[in-house]
């Protein structure tokens, strides 16, 4: 990778420096963060998602460890959003706060992640705990909401406890007039044990209807959502805004094109994308970055 498509990786001593003897900087960091508001109305958001690696989730296409060095990370990060059109970021707490001392996040919203106890492939994963932020470490490092992901399978009882505390982080989220952004998925075990998220449109509806209805109120809940066939049957089943999540899509160009599609849709508000925009099968971040923004503000004349 070169340095024209990324800046250097050396400069991040800094970071453990600062953690190891002044980690009081990351609130203060934090306190002093210039904040922007959501957007208005017909405007769209295009967030970079920074979350994976607290899931153990390290893999891009075939590259199992592709996230496992945090000075890669730090720097793919930076790049996106240094970009035109990137409105923020969702991250898990370790990432934020480095992205909070390198400065990376004047201007920008920040999305705290907040369940990140099921770890990928393990017995456990339905069991999503919640190891990340909560609503008052968010509302405190003023963030500007919370994320949380819920796995839907009626063979596991486990489902139960993570709906039930997906609901209450709603509710505390929304006490604040803090935005939650609720990633529901319809999932089941495959015969080899893994969990596998059903894609269907029937599935898609069946997990928004479930997550839209968590929580003493949804007034301030957002849908984290795919883009699947027939999304105008999956928008027809809410009335919340919905961001289109990116994932790990095989074929970078079939996934700009099914995001394109979606985005013209009145409930669609914009992408929140990770792996597919910092790990583009050419290692062009600004370029794959760019092109995500292009099909972002089309929808926001």
């Amino acid at each position: 990778m070169s340095d024209l498509t990324l800046p250097r990786t050396s400069g991040y001593e800094r970071l453990t420096q600062i953690r190891a003897t002044r980690p009081e900087e990351i609130a203060e960091a934090a306190a002093r963060r210039q904040r922007r508001g959501l957007p208005g109305e017909g405007e769209r958001l295009l967030i970079i998602a920074a979350d994976h690696t607290a899931r153990g989730a390290l893999g891009v296409r075939d590259r199992p460890l592709a996230m496992a060095s945090r000075a890669d990370l730090l720097d793919r990060l930076q790049v996106a959003l240094s970009r035109p059109g990137v409105d923020g970021i969702l991250a898990s707490p370790d990432v934020m706060e480095d992205l909070l001392l390198l400065g990376a996040l004047e201007g920008k919203l920040a999305f705290g992640s907040m369940n990140r106890g099921g770890l990928l492939g393990s017995v456990f994963e339905v069991d999503d705990r919640f190891t990340g932020f909560d609503a008052a470490s968010i509302d405190e490092m003023r963030l500007d909401g919370g994320k949380m992901l819920v796995r839907i399978d009626p063979a596991d009882p486990a489902t139960v406890a993570t709906l039930e505390s997906c609901a209450r982080a709603v509710t505390d989220l929304a006490r604040r007039r803090l935005p939650a952004m609720v990633e529901p998925f319809w999932a089941r075990r495959s015969e080899s044990g893994a969990l596998r998220n059903d894609l269907s449109p029937e599935a898609v509806i069946r997990a928004i209807s479930v997550a839209q209805a968590l929580g003493t109120t949804s007034a301030y809940t957002w849908l984290k959502i795919p883009a699947v066939a027939e999304m105008e049957r999956v928008m027809a089943a809410t009335t919340l805004p919905a961001l289109l999540l990116g994932g790990d899509p095989p074929d970078i160009d079939a996934a700009y094109a099914d995001w394109d599609r979606a985005l013209s849709l009145p409930g669609v508000r914009g992408l929140v994308v990770g792996r597919a925009l910092l790990y583009p099968p050419d290692d062009d971040v600004a370029k794959a970055v760019d092109n995500a923004a292009a099909l972002v503000r089309e929808t926001r004349a």
